[in-house]
Order: C-alpha cells, then structure tokens, then sequence
C-alpha cells in the first residue's frame, strides 16, 4: 500500500500543477483554447501555410489577432514559422511534432462535432427555442 502511494507521489512530482495560476502548462493550454488558437491548428493539420492563406482558412479573424495568436503558438513551440528573405518577406508557417501532437485530439473533437452536428437546428430567427408544440419551418416544401 505504502508502495503504490509512493509512485503515485512520484508521478504526480513531474506532472506540472495545471490548476495553479503560475503553471508554464496552463499559459500552453490557454493559447490552444483561446478564440482562435484551435482555428490556427486544425487549419495547420494538413498543410504549411503562408500568413495570408492562413488568415484566408479562418474566417472572421483579423491579421492583428492571427499574428498575435500565431506568435503565442509560436513561442509555446507548437507552431513553427519559416521567413523567406525575398521582398517583401513570405512567411510559412506549420505544426511542430508538438503542435501536431496536440492538434491531433482538436481534429478529433472537430471531425465528431461537425458529423453529429443535425443539419436542420430547432431555433428560431430571433435564437429563441420554438414553443412546445409550435411547428418549425425547416426549409422543406412540404405541407406545414
């Protein structure tokens, strides 16, 4: 019994304290979850980008917001980026062994989201959920 405590003990010292504010492993993860970091990575799971096609993949996030997650990603050794000394500069970026090895569950969690996503959703223009026995307009011809 003393035993099995002990490795437990001893795992537990080299995992890092995620629930602690300080912890370096939860900056990494903030910047995987935040508002575009997962955007950055599953449009990176296939192929190197360039910035602008990169920025193109993902619609709705300005150049500022891409280069700023971008260089998070970079610093966190997830993502690498490449400059090309031409004029102007062309910059590729693509997922370390790293980044693809945590962008692997996201395009998990992403393939399972979007095949059990219903094609027709139950809420209404204004996003409120019709009323109980109220008929919802789907788009088909049929009677209704």
């Amino acid at each position: 019994m003393g035993e099995g405590a002990q490795l437990t003990q001893a795992e537990a010292g080299n995992r890092y304290e995620v629930f602690h504010t300080d912890c370096p492993a939860r900056d990494v993860v903030d910047h995987v979850t935040s508002r575009w970091g997962i955007w950055v990575l599953i449009s990176l799971r296939s192929n190197d980008l360039r910035f602008y096609e990169l920025r193109d993949s993902i619609q709705g996030i300005s150049e500022k917001m891409l280069a700023q997650t971008l260089r998070a990603l970079v610093q966190d050794g997830l993502v690498w980026r490449e400059v090309e000394p031409t004029t102007p500069p062309q910059v590729t970026y693509g997922l370390t062994e790293f980044g693809q090895d945590v962008g692997e569950p996201l395009t998990d969690l992403f393939d399972r989201i979007t095949q059990r996503l219903p094609r027709s959703r139950t809420v209404g223009l204004a996003g409120q959920r019709p009323e109980v026995g109220a008929a919802v307009h789907d788009g088909s011809a049929g009677p209704g």
